[in-house]
């Protein structure tokens, strides 16, 4: 393909071809192929209404639906040669099709623009990219559920400040991240609804004077509606925006975890041990068991962030309607997806082949003076103590615990007494960690009957 051919693209406005430099700053195409799928999902409707609507015959809409499938067969098993002085994927399509069926190939443009047609395109590769999302989250809510089943009722500490703050079970943190990744997936099913609106038919900024049918392409396209407005449909970019930003806040929460995975994961906490199919060896010391797909997971976020702000950046200054700089969309784009995708994949196999170990969670939610809140609030409901005084005189017994060497439970009663004379043996029944979380069975405790419920409940959503 020829710079001559790319100039009859562009019609007779332009003599020469394009300068090295030009082509190359001006060109999409080494990215926007990945649209092609969606350029000619809206190609071939577009013909089709263009025919119903009596604007080209059925003979050349049926030459144009023919000549897409073969031009789409040919980039899906490789045949196609992309050119760099066809700019794009849509004068890419578009000079292929007049190669393979002629004249009729010209007529495709009628009653469109690239401006329309990119907006089209790009939206519906994103919608298929947030359902693409979604089904990752379900997939690792999933395998968040089963660890959340498998420890239900098994003791860790819970943490404040990553200081010990009260024992909570392992079920209950577990179900900490299904929650999260619930709201997850329900900002890309709100991003999803929101920019169901097809754009095809606003052509390059004001619509068009020939006879279209919008709902008809709408409708094809599985669009809810027609864009309302068009100066708004080809230079609106909200909705690849929507995209980003929940893919941060996403992205954000499986840093998180990941975080506590790179942490649980060391040998000075030993809360679990992760696969060896998400671990690396160190090229030293032969003892290291790397948590890398953890790490490389709570890096690879920084991109999706960064992402989200290069679009904002770019789009911030634009005036209605289109700019060239809005070409600069979609690698941002496809580049978080890319990483939003893979860092949910790799999470979900290291939550699914992880192992907590149980007697290491115990041993930690013991320590700490983790149950000194449960001693606070036997003292409010035993001794009708005010909490504030309570929560003095259980700081005192933490602080001659901590001048003995021992825990809350090792103390005597004598001891006990010796700072709180009406304190009385029963304060035992409150101290184990066992007793502690089977006693918060508020809704959204960590009671393990809790837990359970928050478990059937997510099972029963997610079913």
């Amino acid at each position: 393909m020829t710079d001559t051919k790319s100039n009859a693209m562009w019609g007779g406005r332009f003599a020469a071809g394009p300068d090295a430099i030009m082509e190359a700053i001006n060109a999409s195409i080494g990215f926007d192929q990945r649209l092609a799928q969606q350029d000619i999902d809206g190609s071939r409707a577009h013909a089709a209404m263009l025919a119903e609507q009596g604007i080209i015959t059925p003979n050349d809409a049926k030459a144009i639906r023919e000549g897409l499938l073969t031009v789409l067969s040919e980039i899906e098993t490789g045949k196609f040669e992309f050119s760099v002085a066809l700019e794009d994927i849509h004068m890419n399509v578009e000079a292929r099709l007049k190669d393979l069926i002629g004249e009729p190939a010209g007529r495709l443009h009628t009653a469109r623009s690239r401006n329309d047609q990119v907006a089209v395109d790009f939206r519906l590769w994103t919608r298929a990219q947030m359902d693409a999302v979604i089904e990752g989250i379900r997939a690792l809510q999933h395998a968040l559920l089963a660890q959340a089943k498998t420890g239900a009722d098994w003791v860790m500490p819970g943490f404040t400040h990553l200081q010990t703050a009260q024992p909570v079970t392992w079920g209950h943190h577990m179900l900490a991240y299904v929650e999260m990744l619930g709201r997850d997936a329900s900002r890309f099913e709100d991003a999803r609804r929101r920019m169901n609106e097809s754009p095809l038919g606003a052509a390059a900024l004001a619509g068009t004077s020939f006879p279209i049918d919008r709902d008809m392409t709408a409708k094809a396209l599985g669009f809810d509606r027609p864009a309302a407005n068009s100066l708004d449909a080809v230079s609106d970019r909200d909705f690849a925006l929507d995209f980003l930003g929940a893919a941060s806040i996403c992205a954000m929460h499986l840093s998180r975890l990941a975080e506590e995975l790179v942490i649980w994961s060391s040998a000075q906490f030993r809360f679990v041990t992760l696969s060896d199919r998400f671990s690396t060896g160190s090229s030293i010391m032969p003892q290291k068991k790397n948590p890398d797909a953890a790490e490389l997971i709570r890096a690879k976020i920084g991109r999706i962030f960064g992402a989200n702000t290069a679009l904002l950046m770019v789009m911030k200054g634009l005036p209605l309607t289109y700019s060239k700089d809005m070409q600069e969309d979609k690698e941002q784009v496809f580049d978080a997806a890319d990483n939003l995708m893979l860092a949910l994949a790799a999470m979900t196999g290291m939550v699914s082949d992880m192992a907590a170990n149980r007697a290491s969670l115990e041993k930690a939610a013991a320590s700490g003076f983790s149950t000194a809140t449960d001693l606070a609030d036997w003292l409010v409901r035993t001794l009708d103590m005010p909490f504030r005084d309570a929560h003095h005189v259980t700081g005192a017994l933490v602080k001659l615990a901590e001048d003995k060497g021992c825990d809350l439970p090792d103390l005597s009663l004598d001891d006990m007494q010796g700072v709180h004379a009406d304190i009385t043996a029963d304060v035992f029944g409150v101290l184990g960690v066992h007793n502690s979380v089977a006693s918060r069975t508020s809704y959204g405790g960590t009671a393990p009957d809790q837990v359970r419920i928050q478990i059937s409940r997510w099972q029963e959503k997610l079913a």
